[in-house]
Formats: C-alpha cells, structure tokens, sequence
C-alpha cells in the first residue's frame, strides 16, 4: 500500500482565499508549514487562471475540489476546463442541493443526474466524487439509506466518495466500517475530530484532540485505496490557520507511526 498524502481542506480557511492576495498570502502559509497538497472549496471569484498560476507557483497538489452541483449541470465544459487547469482530475460536491432532499423519489432523481455528469467526466478523463453529511444516513421508505442507493446504485468506475469521518460519526455509524463499504471508490478522505462540550453537545476538533480514534481510521483509510487525507474543520475555536497547523502536527505524527 502507498504512503497517503496528507493535506489542507481550503474550507477550512475560507475566509483567507476570498481574493487574490489572501489566496496568495494562505499559500504561502500553507507551504511554510509543510503543506503542499489542498483541496479547494469555498474560493472567492479568482479567475481560473491566476488560482493556476498559484498552484504552480507555492508547488501544490489538488486532489479534488468541491463546486456547487448546479455548476457542473450548467457549466459542465467550463467546470472541467478549471479543473484541467488545476491539474486536478476529481470534481466534487460538498452536499446533495436541498431539492433533492425531500422523498425518495428525489433523491433518486439525484443518483439520476449526478450519475448523467459522472459519466460525462469520465468520459474526459475525471471522476465525480461525493462528499458526505449526516443526513446520507436517513432512512428511506424502501428500507435502504439514502448512502445505500447511492454506494447500490452509481457505477463504481464513475462515482467516487470523499468519506467525512465526523459526519460518520454524527450519524451514529461506525466510521471504521463506512469506509470500508467505500473500498475502491476513494481517493480522498475528510479528517475532523469529533468532541463534545460540558453538556454532551458535538462540536468540531483539531485532529487528535477530540474522542475519534485515528490510528484505526489512518489504517482503514490505506486498506480501502486512499490516496490522500484531507484535514477539514468546519468551524474552531482558534485562528483557522492555527488550527490547521495543530492537526497537521499531529496527523503527521499519527501517519508516522501507522506507514
């Protein structure tokens, strides 16, 4: 098994890639502190172009990306063009559009069109992939999760997954198992601890400093054919920046002692 590459989540730093100079000043940054594989998401209106001469100038690596799906049904050439440019051969989507989100029938119509651009990537050389929340996990009427037609009922050559491990854990599942039902349809794996307050409530951690048991995680994520992990928090109660630096110590730490 290769060794994973381990990287940056850009939502996570949402407010710093707004404009270019941000964008600029947050690569930097993130290559100062030994980081040189990212995700985008969450970009301001940086033309194409000039995220590409970025990406060329601080060295790094786009494993995958995630845009709203109603540019890929709309801009499906253009979306594919930036993605070339990128240099970044797997188009995500964060979350399935909220229209979809109401009955089986529409999630269905889902699986339908994101499967419809799925194969048009493939067709030029790229992969779909989907990212995971929660609510993937509600039971449909037919007795199936809405992930359960998604993994039963997309062509696995076509449709990949970006696994979220936090989300796993919300929904009550076992991440370490989630995973694994994923086997061969991973390139990319979210990283984001998972904690709870004083009152028991859920919140957002920097790796290794919430309850998730990643040595485990960090093996699974091997065994399944993942290619990288991406470091991703929502929200901290730190600088951003600061946070990632925290999880990329020790996420660096945990994959130096599982390789």
């Amino acid at each position: 098994m290769n060794e994973i590459k381990l990287g940056c989540q850009l939502y996570t730093l949402r407010d710093y890639i707004q404009n270019y100079e941000d964008c600029e000043a947050t690569f930097k940054y993130l290559n100062e502190i030994g980081i040189n594989n990212i995700q985008i998401s969450a970009i301001g209106p940086i033309p194409a172009e000039k995220v590409a001469y970025l990406i060329e100038k601080y060295n790094m690596d786009v494993c995958v990306t995630h845009i709203s799906f109603d540019r890929m049904l709309d801009e499906t050439e253009k979306v594919m063009q930036e993605h070339k440019l990128y240099k970044c051969d797997t188009i995500g989507v964060g979350m399935m559009p909220d229209r979809y989100r109401k009955d089986e029938e529409s999630v269905r119509k889902f699986i339908k069109d994101s499967s419809e651009v799925a194969h048009i990537f493939a067709e030029n050389g790229l992969k779909f992939a989907y990212h995971n929340h929660s609510f993937e996990f509600y039971k449909l009427p037919c007795g199936k999760s809405v992930y359960d037609l998604m993994i039963e009922e997309t062509n696995p050559d076509e449709y990949t997954f970006i696994p979220d491990t936090y989300w796993y854990q919300y929904a009550g599942v076992s991440p370490a198992e989630a995973l694994r039902r994923v086997t061969g349809r991973v390139k990319v794996v979210h990283f984001k601890d998972y904690k709870v307050d004083i009152n028991g409530a859920p919140k957002f951690a920097e790796i290794g400093n919430g309850n998730i048991n990643w040595d485990n995680l960090y093996k699974v994520s091997k065994e399944i054919g993942a290619g990288y992990i991406m470091i991703e928090q929502d929200t901290c109660d730190i600088d951003p920046r600061e946070s990632m630096a925290i999880s990329y110590r020790n996420l660096y730490e945990i994959a130096s002692r599982n390789n």
